[in-house]
C-alpha cells in the first residue's frame, strides 16, 4: 500500500529536525525508531529518548489515506542522505516492512508497530506561557550553555536554569568551577512567575534547532516539563528535580580593578599561552600591571609561554591563576568586540562582562599556579 510520495527535501528537512535525540544503542529497540504519522494534510516525525520528545511536521507531503509506523530514524536518514537532489520517493507498506521506492533505488526497511512507541504525557493544563524571538533566546543559550557540568554527581548542575520573573529571562549555568548568567526582556505586562532546570540534552538540541530569525518561540512551564513550539517544530522536555544553586550569592559586587581588552587581541594571546600550558591543569596566570596584561604559562618540563597585551589600567597590580578553557570558552561564544574583565585580588574570583551591558556576566574561579 502507498503510503507517502513526494520529494526527498521534503522528508528529509523533517526528518532531521527530530533525529538529533535519537540514540544509536538503546535498552528498547523502538526508541532507535521515528514515529512517522500522516494524519489530514499533515505528514510528522516524532522522536524520544523518555527525556526529551521532538515532533516536526510537513505539509508538503502528498498521502491518501491516515497511517502511523515507526522505523529506524538513522537508516532512513542514511538513505534520504544519499539520495540525490531532486529525487521523487515513495514509501510503501508491505506487510511488517516499508518499501522506500527512489527511481531505479529499492530498500525495505523493517518496521516496529506504532502503539508501542512511548508518547510524552500531555501537561496538567495550567502551563505558564511566553513568546520570545529565537534569535533572542538562542543568544541567550549560547552564552550560558558552555559553563553547564557535564555527568556531574550533582545531577541539577548538568543543565540550565531557567527563570522568568519581572518581565525577564534569566538564563544560569555553571559547573562549579564558573558560573554564565544572561538575562533578556520579555512581555512587561507577564505576570509569569517560574523556575526550572532545563536538561543539558534539550539545551543541545534547542542550540541545533533554533535559528537566527525574529520568528516566535511559544515557550510553555507546565509542573513537570517545558515546551518548546517554533516553526514546524514542537519540543517537550522533562524537567531536572532539585535546587539549582543561588547565583546572586556568587556574582561578586563591584570590583574596582577593571580593565577593558579587544576580545579578539584577548583571546589570541591565550591560545597562543595555552599550548605551554599543563596538559592536565590547563591553568595560566594574568599578571596585571600599570596599562598591561601579561598572560604567562608553564609546564611540568619547564618550557613557558608569555603574551603581553596594552590595556588601559590604572589599578592593583594582581597575578592571579585560571583555568585557559574555562576563559577560552566565555571569548569563543560571545560576539562583541571588546569584553570588560574586573578583578578584587589574586583569591577572588574574576568577573567578564560586556561593556556598557549588564545583561551578561560571567565568573570565574581562580586556581593556583
Amino acid at each position: 500500500m502507498l503510503l507517502v510520495q513526494t520529494d526527498r527535501e521534503a522528508l528529509l528537512k523533517t526528518l532531521q529536525s527530530v533525529t538529533g535525540i535519537v540514540e544509536r544503542r538503546h535498552t528498547l529497540p523502538i526508541l532507535s525508531n521515528v514515529l512517522l504519522e500522516g494524519k489530514g494534510n499533515k505528514l510528522s516525525f516524532t522522536a524520544t529518548d523518555l527525556e526529551i520528545q521532538v515532533r516536526a511536521d510537513s505539509e508538503e507531503v502528498n498521502f491518501d489515506n491516515d497511517f502511523s509506523i515507526t522505523l529506524s530514524a538513522k537508516k532512513l536518514q542514511d538513505i534520504l542522505r544519499a539520495l540525490a537532489e531532486g529525487t521523487k520517493i515513495s514509501l510503501n507498506q508491505v506487510d511488517s516492512k516499508i518499501l522506500v521506492k527512489a527511481g531505479k533505488s529499492r530498500f525495505n526497511l523493517q518496521t516496529l508497530p506504532a502503539e508501542d512507541f512511548p508518547k510524552f504525557p500531555i501537561g496538567e493544563g495550567n502551563e505558564q506561557t511566553i513568546e520570545i524571538e529565537q534569535k533572542v533566546l538562542r543568544n541567550l543559550l549560547n552564552q550560558v550553555q558552555f559553563a553547564m557540568a557535564q555527568q556531574d554527581i550533582r545531577y541539577y548542575l548538568n543543565g540550565m536554569l531557567v527563570v522568568l520573573r519581572e518581565g525577564k529571562i534569566r538564563v544560569v549555568a555553571t559547573d562549579g568551577h564558573r558560573l554564565s548568567y544572561a538575562e533578556a526582556p520579555i512581555d512587561e505586562k507577564s505576570e509569569i512567575n517560574a523556575e526550572v532546570i532545563v536538561p543539558r540534552k534539550t539545551v543541545m538540541e534547542l542550540m541545533r534547532l533554533l535559528t537566527d530569525s525574529e520568528d516566535k518561540v511559544v515557550l510553555e512551564i507546565g509542573k513537570n516539563q517545558i515546551k518548546f513550539g517554533f516553526n514546524n517544530v514542537n519540543l517537550n522536555s522533562k524537567i531536572v528535580e532539585g535546587k539549582f544553586p543561588d547565583y546572586t550569592k556568587v556574582i561578586p559586587a563591584a570590583y574596582k580593578n577593571v580593565f577593558t581588552v579587544d576580545r579578539i587581541t584577548l583571546l589570541q594571546a591565550l591560545q597562543r599561552a595555552a599550548i605551554l600550558s599543563n596538559e592536565k591543569f590547563r591553568g595560566v596566570r594574568m599578571v596585571l600591571t600599570k596599562d598591561s596584561v601579561s598572560v604567562i604559562s608553564s609546564n611540568s618540563e619547564q618550557e613557558e609561554a608569555q603574551e603581553e597585551v596594552e590595556i588601559k589600567y590604572d589599578g592593583d597590580a594582581i597575578d592571579i591563576g585560571f583555568n585557559v578553557s574555562y576563559l577560552l570558552d566565555v571569548l569563543n561564544n560571545v560576539n562583541s568586540q571588546e569584553i570588560e574583565c574586573s578583578f578584587g585580588d589574586s583569591n577572588s574570583s574574576g568577573v567578564f562582562t560586556l561593556p556598557g551591558n549588564h545583561s551578561f556576566k560571567y565568573v570565574v574561579m581562580p586556581m593556583r599556579i
